[in-house]
Parts: C-alpha cells; sequence; structure tokens
C-alpha cells in the first residue's frame, strides 16, 4: 500500500473492509426524490450500489507519520467482537486490517498515538486484541487519545453504537494505563492536533495536520457519504445530536474549503482524500488526484 506525503508528513490508509448500508435505513429521514438528483453521480462514485438500494461505505483507518510519531487515527471494527446486529463485524477473524497495516512497513508495536475520534464500535475495535481470554491493547506502546467527556457519557448512556465496545474495546485500554483522556481541543504538537466537531457523537473530534505551509484534516464521523457534502442537515442514524452535528459539518466545509485542506474522510469512496469546493449554498466534495 502507498502513502501521500502532506509537507514533511506521510499519510497512508489501513482497509478493513466495505461494507453495504441501505440508505433509507442509514438516512431515515430522506425519500426517493431526496436521493433522485444524486444517484447518478453517486453510484460513480462509488458511493452508491448500482441497483441504488444501499450507500457503499469503507470500513478504513489512517496513518500519519509526522516527525516526532507513528500516528493511528481510529481503528476500525477488529476480531472476535460480539456484534451480532452488524453480521459481517460479528466474531470476526480475519487478518485484513493487520495485512494492510505491515503493508506500510508497520507492526502495532510502531505505534506511538493511537487517536479514537470518537467511541462508535467500528473505530474502536483494533484497540484490543483477545489475548488468552482476555481483552489487552493491541498497540503495545502507545497512548490512547480518547475523549474524557465523551467516555464519561458512554459509560452512562446507551447508544447502539458505541455500548458494545465500551467492555471489550475502550475500558480495557483505560484498565492498562495506556489511555490519555483529552479534551476535543487537544494538541499534540506543531504538526497534529484536534479539533472539536461534536454531534454524531457527544465530543466527536477531527484529527488536524500541518507541514511546510500544507494542511490536511481527518475527519473521522463527521459525514459519512459525499451526499452530505451537499446536504449537511441530512441524519444519519447514529448521530447523537443531529442538529449539533449538522452544524458541525457546516462549519467543518467552509473551515476547510476556505484553508485548503486535504480532507481525508473514513467512509467517502476511495480514495476517500480530497478538498470542499463551494456549490451554491454548499460543498461538493473533489477527490485527491495524488495517487496513494
Amino acid at each position: 500500500m502507498s502513502e501521500r506525503a502532506l509537507g514533511n508528513l506521510r499519510i497512508g490508509r489501513v482497509m478493513e473492509l466495505v461494507q453495504p448500508f441501505g440508505r433509507f435505513d442509514f438516512f431515515p429521514d430522506t425519500t426517493d426524490e431526496d436521493w433522485a438528483p444524486h444517484s447518478g453521480w453517486l453510484r460513480e462514485e462509488g458511493a452508491l450500489s448500482e441497483d441504488l438500494i444501499d450507500i457503499i461505505l469503507p470500513m478504513q483507518s489512517y496513518v500519519v507519520r509526522t516527525s516526532h510519531h507513528t500516528v493511528l487515527v481510529d481503528t476500525c471494527i477488529g476480531n472476535h467482537k460480539d456484534r451480532p446486529a452488524r453480521p459481517a463485524w460479528h466474531q470476526k477473524t480475519d487478518d485484513t486490517w493487520m495485512r494492510n497495516l505491515a503493508a506500510l512497513g508497520l507492526t502495532p508495536a510502531d505505534i506511538d498515538i493511537v487517536m479514537c475520534t470518537h467511541l462508535h464500535h467500528d473505530h474502536v475495535g483494533w484497540n484490543t486484541q483477545l489475548v488468552d481470554g482476555r481483552w489487552v491493547p493491541t498497540f503495545p506502546n502507545a497512548k490512547y487519545l480518547m475523549s474524557a467527556k465523551e467516555l464519561e457519557i458512554f459509560q452512562e448512556v446507551e447508544h447502539p453504537a458505541a455500548t458494545p465496545a465500551m467492555n471489550d474495546s475502550v475500558l480495557p485500554v483505560v484498565e492498562s494505563g495506556q489511555a490519555m483522556l483529552v479534551t476535543s481541543e487537544h494538541v499534540v504538537d506543531d504538526e497534529i492536533w484536534l479539533e472539536p466537531t461534536p454531534g454524531h457523537t457527544p465530543d466527536h473530534f477531527a484529527v488536524r495536520l500541518a507541514s511546510r505551509g500544507e494542511n490536511a484534516v481527518i475527519g473521522g464521523d463527521l459525514m459519512h457519504s459525499p451526499v452530505q457534502c451537499l446536504h449537511p442537515t441530512w441524519r444519519p442514524r447514529p448521530d447523537f445530536d443531529p442538529a449539533l452535528a449538522a452544524k458541525s459539518r457546516s462549519e467543518f466545509m467552509a473551515r476547510h474549503a476556505d484553508l485548503g485542506s486535504l480532507v481525508c474522510m473514513m467512509h467517502f469512496p476511495l480514495p476517500s482524500a480530497g478538498h470542499f469546493k463551494r456549490h451554491q449554498e454548499n460543498f461538493k466534495f473533489v477527490y485527491d488526484d495524488v495517487k496513494w
């Protein structure tokens, strides 16, 4: 697998799988009329299935090699996790994610920092591995940055996308002493820091990157499909606070359009990275033309 340069930094992907989700199940407030103007280009970009029934979402992590650290942003689904509501994720045993990490020349021991943009189960799964019947951190030398506020809320509030991960993917990291509980404005150094983007989850954050005058941002689950660039108010079913999430999406796009940031999304079709360009009252996503 290849990486993309950003100034002195390198950004790579670690793919786990690509999965369809029913478009009306994922965006429950939308109608055929809402989708009709967009079905053609979404299908051409690979964001919508040929029969127009499903949106298509890659499940991936990003690796960033800075001047000081090797950073992993989100850890996908993981193996041996009890996820009966999602058959493709349930008790998975494949080595795809680990092979793709190795294709970047990395082992789990090489990761210095794991950044959890939020605590949903498809973003923290490889936080841990099952070893001799116990969940242990996958990345033995890493500090895991996660939101203290979000951890507190999801320990108290049941949520279908967060609760399943607490006992097998989040709390074992906390108990190990490797968790670093931070605010969503935490700064690592002048090359990498967090940007608050709440709404999808209570304290969701994006990850900002900068080097030699170039900017990038890894957006986590702030947006799932490029159609949301045109319709930031479309509500994905997992959003914790839909109104706040819509506000965060609009502000995020405006900010990074102005900065000219390379925007790396978790679930947009490959290459999953590009730029926001203003279009009428909202934005369009123009994919990166650098091969990586």
